[in-house]
């Protein structure tokens, strides 16, 4: 008797654990207005630390699709992070440049910011709490 008691609270035990086990949240990102089917498109999940530095924490890359594309980034835990993402249409895995500084390539952010200049975080920071969030970019 003492063996099946001590396994029911080994098991009730496991299941509890498992319960409260807390998996992160689900960013969905809709990329919107992309214009051609060349190259990739390249994204990138951002902390503060990594911003404009180097990789995000989560990167990824897609076949370009002319329309819309979404992105899922699972596991997310709460805080505050940015989005960027490049249409790479000569696939070389980098922004290109106009001579004049200008980007030749479609780039968007978090926040979908209109800026002369490179962005600070605080202007594409956005913030996941407890739920699940959906993000709409456009190119």
């Amino acid at each position: 008797m003492n063996k099946i008691l001590f396994s029911l609270a080994l098991l009730f035990g496991l299941v509890q654990s498992n319960a409260q086990a807390k998996e992160g949240i689900t960013l969905t990102v809709v990329i919107e207005n992309v214009l051609n089917d060349e190259g990739s498109i390249l994204s990138a999940l951002h902390t503060q630390t990594t911003f404009m530095k180097s990789m995000g924490i989560e990167n990824k890359k897609d076949e370009a699709k002319q329309g819309e594309l979404t992105l899922v980034f699972n596991n997310v835990e709460p805080g505050t992070y940015a989005i960027s993402v490049l249409h790479d249409e000569n696939d070389n895995s980098r922004m290109d440049f106009e001579t004049n500084g200008m980007p030749k390539e479609n780039y968007t952010m978090s926040q979908n910011p209109v800026l002369m200049g490179p962005p600070s975080f605080n202007d594409v920071k956005f913030t996941i709490d407890n739920t699940d969030l959906e993000l709409i970019l456009r190119f």
